[in-house]
């Protein structure tokens, strides 16, 4: 089977929605309200990329991307960082190097982009792989430290404070 990556059209929302669902169903750490998140992103225009992984014609996967805030705390904004997340595939199709995929298209894209870098909250043995570690000068509020990392593409990861969109609030 070949697995093809692209970006999402409209004809995806649907199963984009369900292939979230499914791979959050037994997931030990979440609210379930990850599709909620994606939807609220590309309902707000804060859905920077979008990238499904397909498989004879049926969605097997999805990435989504979207600009995040770093402060300093002194007024300072760091310019050109984006928030990886969530990120889903099917469960009967985790373990396959789908998700990596994934990323890696994530976070080309985000290079050819001249992204400043990328953050994401998730397991750091699984995502120090692709370089994302943790910085104890950058924070998400209210996430232990150890879970929120950052890969810079171009200088330094900020210090200070970062904010995902409001769409991370979405519950519904």
């Amino acid at each position: 089977m070949t697995i093809q990556l692209r970006h999402e059209t409209p004809d995806d929302v649907a199963a984009i929605e369900a292939v979230t669902v499914a791979a959050f169903a037994e997931a030990p750490h979440t609210s379930h309200t990850e599709q909620f998140i994606v939807r609220a992103l590309r309902a707000a225009n804060e859905l920077t990329l979008s990238i499904v992984a397909e498989e004879q014609g049926q969605v097997v996967g999805h990435v989504a991307l979207s600009p995040v805030t770093i402060t300093d705390g002194h007024g300072h904004k760091a310019a050109g960082w984006y928030g990886l997340g969530p990120i889903s595939v099917l469960p009967q199709r985790q373990g396959q190097g789908i998700g990596s995929r994934l990323m890696e298209q994530a976070l080309a894209e985000l290079r050819a982009m001249h992204a400043a870098g990328c953050v994401l909250l998730g397991d750091p043995a699984y995502y120090a792989r692709f370089g994302f570690q943790t910085h104890t000068g950058l924070q998400l509020p209210g996430v232990p430290p150890g879970y929120f990392m950052a890969l810079a593409f171009d200088g330094p990861v900020p210090e200070g404070i970062a904010y995902y969109s409001d769409a991370f609030n979405a519950a519904a």
